[in-house]
């Protein structure tokens, strides 16, 4: 039973930053820009809210208040990455993937640059002391991910925004022929998307851990997006593959340490299974129609 409970707990821990990040991909992606930056911009969100937190701890002292800070500062950083993608691929109408994979090498450098001019060293940053609210051992960022599911099912499926996002997703000419503001649209989205993925990053430092460590997101953007493809960029669809991702994850965290299998194979079955997911449901998925493809008016 103990071993039960502590499975399902790891479970939820694990999925929480896959669900998060899946959601705000999922929003991109149905306005027709594949935001593939994701990975960094985990990473950006990240350093923000643990860099946040440990700078008002330096000049204020711990206060329970100051983990929402750096929540902000994380969902923020997110959201202003996601803009310099968002302005490349809409605005200047550059390939996307290209535009994602640029970002993502930047969290490779960036952050180091910042751990060095800040604590002297390239890795991690200084543990913080507050830490955001925990219910039965799960931090509230966990339950907010949750909750996000319903509520993102609503705004895309019940409001005249989600069905503008939608359209602008499919047939962008049609919704701009209607009166719909593709641009508009997209820019939302592709922000919101990076608000998601900085939201999760904040969760990762300061909600999972207590600190930022260089290359903490091991991948989570990738894995997210994989889980989104195989959740068919559907709310519903997303929590039940995050789900089976967190799975995976928890369970090579339990099985780390024992002689059932080898380490390497323990440590490579969340990627294995992301790898057999995309090789199997990649040609099944429909996306939307116009996904990746830059609208010119």
């Amino acid at each position: 039973m103990e071993l039960a409970l502590a499975l399902l707990l790891s479970t939820l821990r694990q999925t929480t930053p896959l669900l998060l990040t899946a959601l705000g991909g999922m929003f991109a992606e149905r306005s027709g820009v594949v935001n593939i930056a994701l990975e960094g911009i985990l990473l950006f969100g990240a350093l923000a809210a643990a860099v946040t937190v440990e700078r008002l701890e330096a000049l204020l002292g711990p206060s329970p208040w100051l983990p929402w800070a750096g929540v902000w500062a994380g969902m923020v950083a997110g959201g202003l990455t996601a803009f310099i993608h968002a302005v490349a691929s809409i605005r200047y109408r550059a390939d996307q993937i290209v535009s994602g994979i640029a970002l993502n090498l930047l969290a490779l450098g960036v952050p180091s640059l910042v751990l060095s001019a800040l604590y002297g060293n390239a890795t991690s940053s200084k543990e913080v002391q507050s830490r955001l609210p925990q219910f039965f051992d799960l931090s509230i960022l966990v339950y907010l991910a949750f909750l996000l599911v319903p509520f993102t099912w609503w705004a895309l499926f019940k409001t005249p925004w989600g069905l503008r996002l939608r359209a602008v997703g499919e047939h962008p000419l049609a919704a701009d022929t209607l009166g719909v503001n593709v641009y508009r649209m997209r820019y939302g989205a592709v922000v919101l998307s990076g608000v998601f993925a900085g939201l999760a990053g904040a969760y990762l430092s300061i909600g999972f851990l207590n600190q930022f460590v260089r290359g903490m997101s091991a991948g989570m953007g990738f894995i997210a997006l994989a889980a989104m493809i195989f959740g068919q960029w559907h709310p519903v669809g997303i929590l039940f593959s995050t789900l089976l991702f967190g799975f995976a994850s928890a369970l090579a965290i339990q099985l780390q340490g024992t002689e059932v299998f080898p380490a390497v194979l323990v440590q490579a079955l969340p990627y294995g299974i992301t790898i057999l997911v995309l090789a199997g449901f990649m040609g099944k998925s429909r996306p939307p129609g116009a996904v990746g493809r830059p609208y010119e008016k």
